[in-house]
């Protein structure tokens, strides 16, 4: 098959919905298939945000191709948005790749060429919805529950004109379907690089506490620095963790713009010498990181499947997070609290900090759980599922 792929953000920018696509691009190629990503352009300045240094192209294995779309900055947390302005002749370069599918993850200026490509080169047009929208516009420069109302329509418009719409949580699908979506869809959770984040390499977490200069007891959080994450609940939970546990360390991996709000939070709180930032990380170094620690933690209320968490559970962390949408995969390889609360956050990162063996439980679960979301499984699932799009289509004709 000849997959062409539609994201609105993508390397280098922070961003787990980049993260997943690539990781099914690969392990698609490996099966034969030839993938083409659609995607914006980035700036030297983007590279550098992102920790990668000089601008250069993702190294992607053979089978793999990208185009790039001229794309103008848009302000995100990550600082690195970009924006497609679509502009309805684009079908033309993506004609010449001759795809048997188009498959879109997201709804903003690339997924618009997506949909008209499709249309007008009447192949099948997929979408995958990894976004919480009503979670995002309350941070937009303009507000209202008017911007809510018809943010939802759009989205529903958008994914309405899918022949499949999936969705990594089957909550916001629920949600969708209460706002009138009435397309077809299903769950498909996001894959999971398994080769870089996994326990099967030889480490030594106490090696690696001291080459990270980590102390013995360790919270991590890695993603972005953004209003939505909540990171803030995190770092008040840790300064009442502080109290019973003087050593506690709170590791953070990622950038965004609200980097300075969580800073001065820190100082504020005399923590110090207890929260280590590390910046933006390679996939290498923050599977490491992982592995040098103890929890995982997150407290978003805006995640669809948090790449991040399962990154941390395929190297067998255990998580305590929020009862928010996008967790509800957790099951029993964590523990929930109730969003925004940071006392029972520091009650539950005290309990497994001290009890070695429901840490141990939890994160065998864990790591049998991301198991199931290896990149190969969900490759093959796909590739299950183009093919069965395209007989569908065509079987139409």
């Amino acid at each position: 098959m000849r997959i062409a792929i539609f994201c609105d953000n993508f390397y280098p920018e922070l961003s787990g919905i980049s993260d997943s696509i690539i990781a099914s691009a690969r392990e698609l190629a490996k099966c034969g298939h030839t993938v083409r990503f659609f995607v914006p352009s980035y700036s030297e300045k983007d590279f550098k945000t992102g920790g990668i240094g000089s601008k250069r192209e993702i190294d992607l294995d053979n089978g793999i191709e990208i185009t790039r779309f001229f794309a103008v900055s848009y302000p995100t947390p990550t600082k690195q948005g970009r924006m497609v302005i679509p502009t309805g002749l684009r079908w033309i370069a993506i004609k010449k790749f001759r795809p048997d599918v188009i498959h879109s993850h997201l709804f903003f200026g690339v997924g618009l060429e997506a949909m008209l490509a499709a249309k007008i080169l009447k192949v099948p047009f997929l979408g995958t919805n990894h976004t919480a929208i009503v979670q995002y516009v309350k941070y937009a420069p303009i507000r209202g529950e008017w911007v809510e109302r018809f943010s939802l329509k759009y989205v529903n418009w958008y994914y309405g004109k899918c022949q499949l719409t999936t969705s990594p949580s089957k909550l916001l699908l629920d949600e969708m379907r209460k706002n009138g979506f009435k397309a077809r869809h299903e769950t498909v959770y996001n894959p999971v690089d398994m080769k870089t984040f996994n326990l099967t390499v030889d480490h030594n977490k106490t090696e690696l506490k001291e080459k990270l200069k980590l102390n013995e007891h360790v919270v991590v959080y890695a993603g972005r620095f953004a209003p939505e994450k909540n990171i803030d609940v995190i770092v008040r939970a840790i300064a009442l963790v502080k109290e019973k546990i003087p050593g506690i360390t709170l590791a953070m991996a990622g950038h965004g713009g609200y980097f300075e709000e969580i800073n001065k939070l820190v100082l504020e709180l005399g923590l110090e010498k207890n929260v280590k930032f590390f910046g933006t990380l390679s996939h290498f170094e923050l599977a490491d990181l992982y592995r040098a620690s103890d929890i995982f933690s997150i407290t978003s209320t805006s995640e669809i499947q948090s790449m991040t968490l399962i990154q941390a559970m395929a190297c067998g962390l255990p998580t305590v997070g929020v009862r928010a949408r996008g967790f509800e995969y957790i099951g029993e390889s964590g523990i929930l609290v109730e969003p925004g609360d940071s006392k029972a956050l520091a009650e539950k990162f005290v309990l497994l900090l001290e009890n070695t063996n429901l840490r141990n439980s939890l994160s065998e679960r864990s790591l049998e759980f991301a198991q199931k979301l290896s990149d190969r499984n969900i490759a093959l699932l796909w590739e299950k599922i183009y093919k069965r799009e395209i007989n569908n289509f065509k079987a139409k004709i």
